[in-house]
């Protein structure tokens, strides 16, 4: 059993981790602007089920593959990077629609939780994090190490749900207003594909630590 107050300080420095900018809230934001704030909602339940299997992928050491292997690494990498460019072209050709969240009935809740999921698990950076992260707040004096990973990996996923889930609110109210503008809207769409375009690049040009 972890020590309480070593959780404390591991949930505190999850949230702050959670509320800098990076990929997946930046991703959860453009989501939530686009389609309303239940389709933020549904992308961050979708990224904490990716959180899921990176807290796996450490407990029962997946992760150190992606970091000794440079195959297995660059293949997933450019597999998200490949997947957000998708994304990216379809934010540039999607039409406006105007109305309260007039292009959220377009994606079904499905459509945006597994966009979550790929998001998250086709980046193997998030691994190699965890990877380097969760041993530091672990001990071995305090039982079976996996356990501890989990428990961890469970309490980081608590608050990334807190953080993005607060994103995807404020961003489906601001974007709320561009939604009533087909205009706004575009312009929102074009931003969103930019921003996902971005990503991939990101993503792309990613090393290995």
């Amino acid at each position: 059993m972890i020590d309480p107050k070593i959780l404390f300080m591991f949930f505190t420095t999850s949230v702050l981790l959670a509320l800098s900018p990076g990929p997946d809230n930046l991703f959860v934001m453009t989501q939530a602007a686009q389609q309303g704030r239940k389709a933020g909602l549904l992308v961050t339940f979708g990224l904490c089920t990716g959180l899921l299997a990176h807290t796996a992928a450490v407990t029962f050491g997946l992760a150190a593959l992606f970091k000794a292997s440079a195959t297995a690494f660059t293949v997933l990498k450019f597999t998200g990077a490949g997947y957000l460019l998708y994304l990216a072209v379809l934010s540039f050709r999607a039409g406006a629609e105007t109305g309260p969240l007039a292009a959220a009935d377009h994606l079904s809740s499905v459509v945006l939780y597994r966009r979550g999921i790929i998001m998250n698990i086709t980046n193997p950076k998030v691994s190699i994090f965890f990877l380097a992260f969760l041993p530091q707040f672990a001990d071995p004096a305090r039982g079976h190490l996996s356990a501890q990973f989990l428990q961890l990996g469970g309490i980081f996923i608590i608050a990334t749900m807190i953080i993005f889930g607060a994103i995807s609110i404020l961003a489906g109210v601001f974007g709320e207003q561009f939604r009533k503008s087909a205009f706004a809207q575009k312009v929102l769409n074009r931003a969103a594909a930019g921003i996902f375009a971005g990503l991939a690049l990101k993503l792309a040009l990613a090393q290995r630590v």
